[in-house]
């Protein structure tokens, strides 16, 4: 296996593993209005960063790879604001966890930012 199917393939589990460890802590929040709301679209922005990543890496073109990986990014954003949201109410008595999750969404951020960046760079040649 080549060096960039590995990182593929690592970054396919990396993603789906944060989406399930997102899932598990969404559970462990304290129950409001505001948390089920919250609950909803954090799990919906980090399985959709996983989806997508794994949608681009079987786009039948540089511009849908584009396409795709813009939308992961977008992705992996959002739910790092939504965690920055629970951290800011206090919705998490789990803040080790919620700590190691706000580090894994920043650390995937900039992976697909970089994706994104050399992609569009790509796009223009």
């Amino acid at each position: 296996m080549s060096q960039k199917e590995d990182f593929i393939n690592n970054m396919k589990s990396r993603t789906k593993i944060f989406a399930v460890d997102i899932i598990k802590f969404c559970e462990s929040l304290k129950y409001t209005k505001a948390s089920s709301v919250i609950n909803y679209q954090i799990i919906k922005s980090a399985t959709s960063t996983g989806a997508n990543y794994r949608a681009a890496c079987e786009a039948r073109s540089k511009a849908e790879f584009f396409s795709k990986i813009c939308i992961v990014t977008e992705e992996v954003d959002e739910t790092n604001y939504w965690l920055e949201i629970i951290k800011e109410t206090e919705l998490s008595e789990n803040t080790i966890e919620l700590a190691r999750l706000t580090k894994e969404s920043i650390e995937i951020t900039k992976i697909m930012s970089k994706a994104k960046h050399t992609s569009y760079i790509s796009l223009k040649k």
